[in-house]
């Protein structure tokens, strides 16, 4: 049986098709929200929209001479890490699934956790974000600091926006130290909720993950089994902005191996340019580079040569060998050939931040969060940690005057047609802003041939 797919074809630039499109500078929403079950009532109407208040993240003019504290460089650093960490655990378990988080979005939620937490229940989280040794202050305005900067949508030139809510007990009373700080460092606010009308309970959570991106996570989760604690819910979209743009009328249908016996049908978009390249012949991966609108972040793509499961690679990541990898790129033509993508994940994120270490604040027996509410009798019963990426040809103007010259002879070939691994990584805090992997990308089965 053979599967009806075309074959890679040279990919021409087309001068005359380099149309400009204008990004929208939009500022990011950054948001976060306490609840916490109240009897048998749900958040509605009014009642809703006094807790979804969105919080535009500040963006100045000076913001790209600005340096980032010590504290916060450390936070950035230490966060890389744990995202590599957080992928390995999530990728064995996941099978053929996509994966996507946010890496600094996941480090501000358990920034949060530490704030309402006490004693080796705070310590732990420290523990965990590699800041053992930063004091709690520091901890708290360092993330902060971080994810203001990394989403500062006129430095990047990106569309991401970013809420957040912790949903708790209906015996939960929040104490005003935890309010004031709580808003101050994570943008919070605080209410109830009804776990035990699940239905109602679920409705809501998704309908308030959909307000908030746009419609982007219309479903965020089917069932909220087993909660009668704390659960943080992350919901985000994100919508980078290329810096030079693929061309827009070389666009077609292309297949996409999800596994040797499994193709789909979806929109392939195409252009050749000069990018960070580097083919590791002995691994047999190639790596590309190819930089957002500002170029102060870039997409980093890891594929192996030819179709296989991503195990072997994901065994091999980790921030050294990253490190190793992208200093080995060099500018190089590369004919890029990029599926079109609209992917939405939710993971539940509490086993797998359990196995890395956060083991009190997720027993109810152990837990300390009494920071929260001046009790102690609360504890994390989980972590929804929810994602729409976006991305397609829209970027900057093409710079034609490389066309026709020696610099784009002979480009090499990234044909992204199988899985493969990718890194958002910010250049100047050295931060991962997303890390993902694409196995099973939005499309029809294709037929098979004889």
């Amino acid at each position: 049986m053979l599967l009806s797919r075309k074959k890679p074809t040279q990919v021409k630039p087309d001068i005359a098709s380099s149309f400009y499109f204008a990004a929208a500078h939009k500022q990011p929403v950054v948001t976060q929200q306490i609840y916490a079950p109240s009897g048998s009532q749900t958040l509605k109407g009014n009642q809703s929209k006094r807790f979804t208040a969105q919080v535009a993240a500040p963006a100045t003019a000076t913001t790209a001479d600005k340096v980032l504290s010590n504290h916060a460089t450390i936070l950035a650093d230490n966060s890389a890490n744990l995202a590599i960490s957080l992928y390995q655990n999530m990728a064995k378990e996941k099978g053929a699934e996509n994966i996507l988080i946010s890496p600094v979005v996941v480090a501000s939620s358990l920034g949060l956790v530490a704030l309402g937490g006490k004693g080796s229940t705070a310590s732990q989280v420290k523990t965990i974000l590699n800041a053992a040794k930063v004091q709690d202050e520091q901890l708290h305005s360092g993330l902060a600091e971080l994810l203001t900067e990394v989403s500062d949508p006129k430095e990047r030139n990106v569309t991401w926006k970013i809420s957040n809510r912790l949903y708790g007990p209906s015996s939960v009373t929040f104490a005003e130290n935890f309010v004031k700080s709580s808003k101050k460092h994570y943008k919070c606010d605080h209410s109830k909720i009804n776990f035990r009308d699940k239905k109602s309970a679920v409705n809501s959570i998704n309908e308030w993950a959909a307000k908030s991106t746009g419609g982007k996570l219309p479903e965020v989760t089917k069932d909220v089994e087993n909660t009668d604690g704390a659960m943080i819910i992350n919901a985000m979209f994100f919508k980078p902005h290329w810096d030079e743009q693929f061309h827009p009328t070389m666009v077609d249908n292309r297949g996409f191996l999800v596994s040797g016996s499994y193709t789909v049908a979806l929109q392939m978009m195409h252009r050749t340019g000069l990018f960070d390249f580097y083919d590791d012949t002995t691994n047999k991966l190639y790596l590309l580079s190819m930089p957002l609108a500002h170029k102060k972040s870039t997409v980093v793509f890891v594929m192996p040569h030819h179709m296989e499961p991503l195990d072997r690679v994901e065994k091999m990541l980790s921030k050294k060998q990253l490190d190793t990898w992208m200093g080995k790129m060099k500018q190089t033509a590369v004919a890029v050939s990029l599926p079109k993508v609209s992917m939405e994940v939710s993971h539940n994120l509490q086993k797998h931040l359990q196995d890395l270490g956060l083991t009190e604040a997720v027993d109810k027996s152990k837990a300390d969060l009494s920071n929260v509410s001046g009790k102690k009798d609360l504890y994390l019963s989980g972590v929804l940690h929810a994602a729409a990426l976006e991305w397609d040809t829209h970027g900057n103007e093409i710079d034609t005057s490389i066309f026709g010259t020696e610099k784009l002879k002979n480009p090499r070939l990234f044909y992204a047609d199988h899985p493969f691994i990718f890194l958002i990584k910010d250049k100047k805090t050295n931060s991962l802003l997303f890390i993902g992997r694409m196995v099973r990308p939005k499309g029809e089965k294709m037929r098979d041939e004889l």
